[in-house]
């Protein structure tokens, strides 16, 4: 059996993760943390596996702590950066045994979506991207849009592709959305929503569309599952559940 402690477990992705992963042969939740509890719990627990749905800086923390007692981690928790991501490769300098797997979206959909969009990127003049959440959602773009943002753009940079055609000079509130490695993302938040993301490819005289809709929570249990078991073999950091579905 795999021993789990799930942090951030009252929280909507925390609490439907816990059920899920209960629900899995071979994994078993030891602990359940939030807000206030002690991190102390996973030790005591003889947690192997730490899921984090907390808050970006709290997540940070409990990775340091986790790395420094020998727990791998999932991190789940939205807004969790690069330069977050930067500071973790740097801890794990010193326990490179210890596995850290960084995932902007956990629904299966979502990571071919991403991947697709970056097979495309190359074919295209010009690209956008629409990422679209329910209004509880505190960061944005997503991660996931930024995500899908970086490797359209490493994709285009690998084939020499020119940059995004674009004419407009005045823009003083952003209609044209943020720009994240050259691509327009565009975010969202309406009350409907749980995760939904559309990119936008355009050329002479055709348009192409992938488009990508969790409509619940569920959707995301098998990556969450699939990724608390595939930490332990994953030494090191690793983003995305790409490694992880073998792509």
């Amino acid at each position: 059996m795999t021993r789990v402690a799930v942090l951030g477990a009252k929280g909507r992705m925390g609490s439907e993760s816990v059920r899920a992963l209960n629900a899995a042969d071979g994994i078993e939740v030891v602990a359940e943390v939030d807000v206030d509890d002690s991190l102390d719990l996973l030790a005591e627990a003889d947690a192997e596996v730490a899921l984090d749905f907390t808050q970006p800086e709290a997540a940070l923390n409990n990775v340091t702590w986790c790395a420094e007692h020998g727990i791998h981690v999932v991190v789940g928790t939205s807004g969790f950066d690069d330069a977050k991501i930067d500071r973790v490769r740097a801890l794990l300098g010193d326990a490179p045994s210890t596995g850290v797997l960084i995932v902007p979206n956990f629904s299966i959909g979502a990571v071919l979506m991403m991947r697709f969009a970056a097979t495309a990127a190359p074919f295209f003049e010009s690209i956008e991207v629409i990422e679209l959440h329910h209004p509880a959602k505190i960061d944005a773009p997503s991660g996931t849009a930024t995500r899908t943002a970086e490797m359209i753009a490493a994709a285009r940079a690998d084939a020499g592709s020119a940059p995004l055609p674009d004419a407009t000079t005045t823009d003083p509130d952003g209609a044209r959305g943020a720009k994240v490695a050259g691509i327009p993302v565009h975010s969202v938040r309406a009350r409907g929503f749980t995760a939904s993301q559309e990119v936008l490819f355009g050329g002479a005289g055709e348009t192409f569309s992938i488009r990508h809709d969790s409509i619940d929570r569920a959707s995301f249990m098998p990556g969450v599952v699939a990724a608390v078991r595939a930490v332990p073999g994953l030494p090191g950091v690793t983003v995305g559940l790409d490694a992880v579905l073998g792509l």
